[in-house]
């Protein structure tokens, strides 16, 4: 059985790539990061999701003192009720996250054994975020390739991104198929008993769920 690292946020969009890479018979190792996020909400239900698969999970804590985002630093204030089509990179942009998640996420996937490091990235509906683009993809896999002992010995770490160019809408649906416990996901930018439902990423799963014609088990 082939084994894989899984990047698991605790939201909607990861959780579905964790239990997207089960169902093709792949054993996976969750890794959940706290760096420094405005709650630790989405921590409880990355571990719980974790734990829910059976899947061995890693809890990397980072410190990112410099701040930069408004997930970082509270003083900055979180985009609500903004157009979800607008141009610009919004203030929840945190400076190369998925640069530095999939940096730990080869070398855990190095360390173990594991020949795929799964992420969640999603082009459609985003909120516009460089890290998470195919050209971003594919020049960090050509990267991973050079820089890594599995890639010079020609045996290179693959990078998977099953959600890459799916509207939320067509995750919702892939979740409820694969039998994603969704009442576990967290996705709203803040934490609190329930989800704020006017931040961005309150607003775009809500549109998914819509779309899908579905109720988010999480409301």
């Amino acid at each position: 059985m082939n084994k894989a690292v899984v990047l698991l946020s605790g939201g909607l969009d990861s959780a579905t790539t964790l239990y997207f890479a089960q169902a093709k018979g792949i054993r996976c190792h969750c890794l959940v990061f706290d760096y420094g996020q405005r709650h630790r909400r989405e921590i409880k239900s990355a571990v719980a999701l974790a734990k829910r698969a059976k899947c061995a999970y890693s809890i990397v804590k980072i410190n990112l003192p410099w701040k930069g985002s408004a997930l970082l630093d509270k003083a900055i204030i979180l985009p609500r009720n903004k157009p979800l089509n607008r141009k610009g990179i919004p203030a929840t942009y945190v400076p190369a996250r998925n640069i530095i998640f999939l940096s730990f996420a080869a070398s855990c996937a190095e360390a173990i054994g594991a020949v795929d490091v799964f992420i969640g990235a999603n082009v459609v509906d985003y909120s516009g975020y460089p890290d998470c683009r195919p050209g971003f993809i594919k020049s960090f896999q050509a990267m991973l390739a050079l820089g890594l002992k599995s890639g010079v010995e020609k045996k290179p770490l693959c990078l998977q991104t099953p959600l890459i160019r799916k509207t939320k809408a067509q995750i919702v649906k892939m979740a409820l198929n694969l039998k994603v416990p969704l009442e576990l996901t967290w996705s709203c930018y803040k934490g609190g008993a329930r989800p704020c439902g006017v931040c961005d990423s309150c607003r775009f799963r809500a549109k998914g769920f819509e779309e899908a014609k579905a109720k988010d088990p999480a409301l």
